[in-house]
């Protein structure tokens, strides 16, 4: 996809007649890496270019991810003049490779990633003057300071200060290191060492176009101030790690040694293993080596005295085989069959798991139609007539799940006709609102289930009404016998207990999301990242994982609706949230040819935006993201740390999106989606068949930090 003057093709070895080619050709290739490209250029010069992006097979893209190469225009560090966004694909109709002829202009561009969950796909493209490139690395000098006794020995401490100087593109950086096999550091500030003893500091410099001076090093002595301290470090050691029933250490033990001086102060920490030299200690130390070990230390203050030396022992032993197969899943559907094939009346569904690889089978699970998967006890009994699929799975007791498996029949019951149930509501209890009555939800004589006689989902204009309807539904089944008096009162204890109806509070609305765990449980977490419960009920994006995934809720889909949340940007220092809310996606698990779950509700749902960032990607709060874009301009920006008002309502294929009670988008569903080139996972006129789905969260990542709270949905007629 190309703005401005540029062009944007299909890389090809065909040239239009009378086409001059660029003098300079910058490659970017990306693959499965999802944080950096593949190769970059890293300096040019000013004039033509020919830019190719290519993110295809050849270039080791093996799952089909889509990445993009976008250069920022909206930073005031960074050149404006080039304007180029373009998406490639490995599987779309150029197999993933494209070029743009672009004219360059002295200094930097800054580009990346704006496909979600990849913003740490980004670099420096530094243009110079002319034909040539800056090729003279910078000057480096340092400066050692601090009180010197008579042989020039710093006393306590001596303090390096490191300067640099580039007369080309500039100085970007300079880097140290202590001694003659330190790690290179970025310098910040003047190196201070206090360590007794001679050291060499070595420092080099770096300029914006890559080149790097030659390593140079000062060296100097430190000594002990004057003291009288006579007294040796107390020294200490502790191991830890994964023990068996012996004690012995799973693959590995970390040893970690600990030095105090109340005197001059602790200079040098030293171990060795078993009889091996002695080495300075930085960290902690991890062996690995299956086998029985002595790690012996010792420290020394800065006065000279050494502590005596100590040990500790253990022993590492390999970890037992693990076992990673899940069980093997089979199934069976009986019932009598008309001539077509059809179950008449009903069908039994028995599913069996086993496991041949010594942790045996945990449990089984069943969804029945794209419900939420459910617990299998026993044969599941299908009566309601109509087209049906069960997916099933199972896992064993090391925690490996068998991916979902699927059988689909018919059960068709003669002439008559389906059950006028005015709800869906397959839960095993009666649930009255957010209340469990704790009576069973069962069949009743026309067939519906006792819950969906209730119809908690509906807007009642007031409490009392509300409670008229359900003293009516459970008069007749109790007089039917599908319920007995005490079940009665429990059902219309719920009921009273539900609030339904009552100005102000549910307003016809089941909150699915209150900030209990409770209410969190119901929610399931797939792919990458995780959302975390804070004390006052919200909940917390990118708290414990990374990546990008997704919080959904699985306990039914919904048609026609208007899901109202609040939302709170959280993002740490200037970065903003990046976010969204996912609706009317199928069931995740239903699709074995996604490796990433969380990917089905990309595909083939719609993910209504929340991002407030001035620059980044182009969708902001309020778009549906791939289809329909909405500008900081129209969508509004909040102060970070306020919560804001979302609704979303789904209409049929018309979406309306509120913020803050203001319509800030509409949005007909049609099936095209505005990326220039295509996605090839566009759902196209398959996205507007979904007239229902299930709603979840995006997690975008540690740094895209979000907060939700108070989620609730209600089905509009």
């Amino acid at each position: 996809m190309m703005f401005g003057l540029q062009t944007v093709s299909a890389a090809d070895d065909t040239e239009a007649p009378g086409a001059e080619a660029a003098e300079q050709v910058l490659t970017w290739t990306a693959g499965n890496d999802i944080d950096t490209y593949l190769s970059a250029p890293a300096t040019a010069v000013a004039g033509p270019a020919t830019i190719v992006f290519e993110n295809s097979v050849a270039t080791g893209n093996t799952t089909g991810m889509p990445h993009t190469l976008t250069f920022v225009t909206s930073d005031p560090e960074f050149n404006d003049d080039v304007q180029l966004n373009i998406l490639a694909n490995p599987n779309d109709a150029q197999k993933g490779r494209y070029t743009a002829e672009v004219t360059l202009t002295p200094g930097r561009y800054f580009y990346h990633c704006t496909i979600p969950g990849h913003g740490q796909m980004q670099g420096i493209l530094v243009v110079t003057e002319g034909s040539g490139e800056d090729t003279t690395a910078p000057e480096a000098t340092a400066k050692v300071t601090g009180t010197q006794n008579a042989e020039g020995a710093y006393v306590g401490s001596a303090s390096v200060a490191v300067t640099a100087t580039d007369a080309g593109s500039g100085v970007d950086r300079i880097e140290y290191a202590i001694g003659a096999d330190g790690a290179w550091q970025p310098y910040t500030a003047p190196v201070v060492v206090d360590q007794v003893g001679t050291h060499t500091v070595r420092y080099r410099a770096l300029d914006k176009a890559g080149n790097v001076s030659a390593e140079q090093s000062v060296g100097f002595t430190v000594v002990a101030p004057p003291t009288d301290d006579t007294t040796a470090p107390e020294t200490s050691a502790t191991v830890a790690g994964q023990k068996n029933a012996d004690g012995a250490y799973i693959d590995m033990a970390t040893v970690t040694v600990t030095a105090s001086d109340t005197g001059s102060g602790v200079n040098t920490i030293e171990y060795a293993i078993g009889s091996g030299a002695w080495q300075v200690y930085t960290g902690p130390v991890m062996v690995h080596q299956v086998g029985t070990h002595t790690v012996r230390y010792r420290a020394t203050d800065k006065a000279g005295n050494a502590a005596a030396e100590k040990s500790v022992a253990f022993t590492v032993v390999s970890a037992p085989p693990q076992d990673t197969t899940p069980p093997v899943t089979g199934v069976t559907v009986e019932g009598s069959k008309n001539s077509a094939g059809a179950y008449v009346g009903s069908a039994k569904v028995t599913v069996s798991a086993t496991d041949g690889h010594g942790s045996g089978v945990a449990g089984i699970e069943y969804s029945l139609d794209g419900g939420p998967y459910l617990a299998y006890t026993a044969p599941v009994v299908v009566d309601r007539a109509g087209r049906h699929t069960l997916a099933y799975r199972a896992s064993d007791k090391a925690g490996n799940t068998s991916a979902p498996l699927t059988v689909s029949f018919t059960v068709v019951s003669g002439q008559v006709p389906p059950p006028p149930c005015p709800e869906f509501d397959e839960r095993p209890t009666v649930f009255v609102g957010e209340v469990d009555s704790g009576v069973p939800n069962r069949v009743t004589d026309n067939r519906c289930r006792v819950g969906e006689l209730i119809e908690d989902e509906k807007e009642w204009t007031s409490h009392a009404l509300f409670l008229k309807h359900v003293r009516g539904v459970l008069d007749k089944l109790e007089k039917e016998g599908v319920v007995d008096r005490r079940e009665y009162r429990a059902i219309d204890r719920a009921a009273r207990q539900s609030g339904i109806g009552t100005p102000g509070q549910t307003e016809g609305y089941r909150t699915i999301l209150d900030g209990s765990a409770d209410s969190l449980a119901k929610w399931q977490q797939v792919g990458g990242g995780s959302f975390g419960l804070n004390p006052d009920g919200s909940i917390t994006s990118g708290t414990t994982r990374a990546g990008l995934g997704m919080l959904w809720f699985p306990e039914r889909k919904y048609g026609d609706f208007s899901l109202k949340l609040q939302w709170r940007d959280d993002a740490p220092g200037t970065g903003n949230a990046n976010s969204g809310v996912f609706v009317r996606f199928p069931q995740v698990h239903d699709h074995p040819e996604e490796t990433r779950p969380e990917w089905v509700a990309i595909k083939y749902g719609h993910e209504v935006q929340v991002f407030d960032s001035p620059v980044g990607d182009m969708y902001k709060t309020g778009s549906v993201y791939g289809f329909d874009r909405v500008g900081l301009a129209g969508a509004g920006v909040t102060q970070k740390g306020t919560w804001n008002d979302y609704e979303i309502r789904v209409v049929d294929q018309h979406y309306s999106v509120y913020r803050n009670g203001v319509l800030i988008n509409e949005f007909d569903n049609t099936g095209g989606q505005d990326f220039t080139p295509p996605r090839s996972d566009d759902p196209g006129t398959d996205g507007r068949r979904f007239a229902s789905g299930y709603v979840g969260l995006q997690v975008h990542g540690t740094t895209d930090v979000v907060s939700y709270r108070d989620v609730r949905i209600k089905e509009l007629p």
